[in-house]
């Protein structure tokens, strides 16, 4: 068995019983070696890091990733509930939810296509490359040190040609999530791709997202007249789409919140709309101005209708903490490094440097 202890591998030891005995000693070798790797992160640069005496044979930690009989799915898990036992306790649980492709080459690689390439794309140029699109859910926290907050991926999904909607595996992940923590609310910010995750059912979930500038929105329904015959209205007038609205505004209140460890001040204007094309029901249009002239409005809405436009700013500008984790898990941990490319083999090596990263 592995000789070294420390709070790193006693760390690892609490996922033990998801892999078989064997199984075990693999993955802590591994883990150990893929953070102390200082060469490229391929299973074989990771070998001498991970079992320099050569106490088991090559192939069996080529054959971890896609033969192996562990799952994925369980590991998240209780990397999560570690995560929010320490750092969240209580209160609202915040998550970041966005997408992100790891390149690879070789045709041949099991979940592998092309996919736009959003760091590479301009508003001109769209730029498609090869590897796999992860959609991925971080849990974001503030750090007891300060500072800006830290976005710690805490599940993850593979998006697959011909399979679920991107939106799909959203909410099979938040669903998931809610399964392991029943007791907790939880508010799940993401930019306007994911905005249609509002209309979805998902119970003691507020959505935080960008409203289109174009949107169709509507005031509150009316109060029903008593013995009034028909269905109730679901929707009021029509209203301007918030880019016009906010032409029009002129009772501006100024707001001063938190905006990656900095602070900030802003004026907002807020109301409860019907997004109807959305969801039915009522959510909370922020519409954000910089006092100086130099960015232009900002709309953005919860579907928490109870929280206020700085806890929405606040929430929403945290939302860029999920690009750093991108960045770092692609830099630092190597995680488009690893050579697998059969069954499992891809969807898990990019997973689990995404879960190395939270640890």
């Amino acid at each position: 068995m592995f000789t070294i202890f420390s709070t790193w591998t006693g760390l690892l030891q609490q996922f033990f019983p998801v892999f078989t005995a064997p199984g075990a000693e693999i993955f802590i070798r591994l883990m150990v070696g893929w953070v102390l790797c200082t060469a490229r992160r391929t299973i074989t640069g990771i070998l001498p890091f991970a079992d320099p005496a050569g106490a088991h044979a090559h192939d069996a930690y080529h054959r971890f990733f896609p033969d192996s009989r562990w799952q994925m799915a369980r590991l998240w898990q209780g990397l999560a509930l570690l995560l929010v036992k320490g750092l969240c306790p209580t209160g609202v649980l915040t998550v970041a939810l966005d997408d992100t492709l790891f390149h690879h080459s070789g045709r041949k690689m099991d979940g592998a296509g092309y996919w736009r390439d959003a760091v590479r794309s301009t508003a001109q140029r769209v730029v498609y490359a090869w590897g796999l699109n992860l959609v991925v859910l971080t849990m974001q926290i503030q750090p007891p040190w300060g500072g800006e907050p830290l976005g710690l991926p805490i599940n993850m999904r593979l998006h697959r040609k011909g399979g679920d909607t991107l939106i799909d595996l959203a909410e099979q992940m938040l669903q998931e999530i809610r399964g392991w923590f029943p007791q907790r609310s939880f508010r799940v910010v993401a930019d306007g791709f994911y905005a249609c995750l509002a209309g979805r059912p998902m119970d003691h979930t507020a959505v935080i997202s960008r409203i289109k500038r174009n949107a169709k929105q509507f005031d509150l329904p009316p109060r029903r007249k008593e013995k009034r015959r028909g269905r109730p209205r679901t929707k009021g007038r029509r209203l301007a789409c918030p880019e016009k609205m906010a032409a029009y505004v002129r009772n501006w209140q100024p707001v001063e919140f938190r905006l990656r460890s900095k602070r900030v001040k802003r004026l907002v204007y807020t109301r409860q709309v019907v997004w109807y094309g959305v969801s039915r029901k009522p959510i909370l249009l922020v519409i954000c101005r910089d006092p100086a002239g130099k960015e232009k409005d900002d709309f953005l809405f919860t579907t928490d209708v109870t929280m206020n436009a700085a806890e929405v700013l606040e929430c929403y500008g945290d939302r860029w903490d999920i690009e750093d984790t991108f960045k770092n898990t692609k830099q630092f941990l190597g995680g488009q490094e690893p050579q697998t490319w059969i069954r499992q083999g891809p969807e898990r090596a990019a997973a689990l440097s995404l879960w190395l990263y939270a640890m």
